[in-house]
């Protein structure tokens, strides 16, 4: 398991975001699906309460664990039959999906899913904020990856045909901008973006290195892009940093209850 990913874990905000996810997830069951497993986190807690799991990403999990399959796939085409899982857990993966396979990849997992859904994703977050500046192309991409920004009414017409049984929410922020400072920040090269993330740049695929020389006009710019934002957040509400939630299936045992 990566080291980066331990790290992240155990803060106070990721440790609550799994709990408040675990919450929606029935307490017991046979079979299991973790899309977008990578450290396989999720993977063994979900194993504390199904009989098996089967952990899938583009590359195939690292996981040692006896009630573990690991498996190298693609949400595009699940190579696995109608109904098969009791539960599907799509936890931290479609803010990264393209744009234009976001639907054809809920498809799949509404297909697969026998009884319960569980979706976790970023709330309404700001895509402009924390962008970055690739050095390679000078082009921009969405911070840590993320192309796609979510809310309740956009989840429930993606997986629609099933029920919505719980939504909820975690954490609190007023990260955002507006078209100045988010214009001020590319003029800027973008030096606040989000520049330790694992993803490549979306247009070059070269490694995204924070910028180091920067321009007098480009550093007057970040200031002014700052105190923008700031006076911006004065008059906003704030919201969550994420939305869980469970879909049903039709057919989902009712007398599984959510704590």
């Amino acid at each position: 398991m990566a080291e980066e990913f331990v790290v992240c874990r155990t803060s106070d905000l990721e440790r609550a975001r799994t709990r408040d996810l675990f919450d929606l997830i029935p307490k017991q069951g046979k079979i299991a699906l973790d899309i977008g497993a990578r450290d396989g986190y999720f993977s063994i807690l979900l194993a504390e309460r199904f009989d098996r799991v089967v952990a899938l990403d583009l590359e195939k999990p690292d996981i040692d664990h006896p009630r573990i399959e690991s498996v190298k796939g693609d949400a595009c085409q699940l190579d696995f039959g109608d109904s098969t899982f009791d539960l599907v857990v799509c936890a931290e993966v479609l803010e990264h999906i393209p744009t234009d396979l976001l639907e054809r990849v809920c498809r799949e997992i509404v297909r697969v899913a026998g009884d319960v859904v569980v979706i976790g994703v970023p709330f309404k977050q700001d895509l402009r904020v924390g962008r970055t500046t690739c050095p390679a192309c000078r082009k921009t991409s969405p911070p840590w990856g993320h192309v796609n920004s979510f809310d309740e009414n956009r989840l429930k017409a993606l997986f629609e045909g099933l029920s919505l049984a719980k939504a909820s929410f975690v954490g609190s922020h007023r990260n955002s901008t507006n078209v100045v400072s988010a214009a001020l920040m590319d003029f800027a090269g973008n030096p606040y973006g989000s520049y330790d993330q694992e993803e490549h740049c979306l247009w070059c695929d070269s490694k995204l290195i924070q910028p180091t020389r920067r321009t007098v006009t480009q550093k007057i710019a970040t200031k002014l892009a700052v105190v923008l934002n700031n006076i911006q957040r004065l008059f906003l509400r704030s919201r969550a940093n994420w939305i869980h939630l469970r879909f049903e299936k039709a057919n989902c045992d009712r007398q599984e209850q959510v704590r």
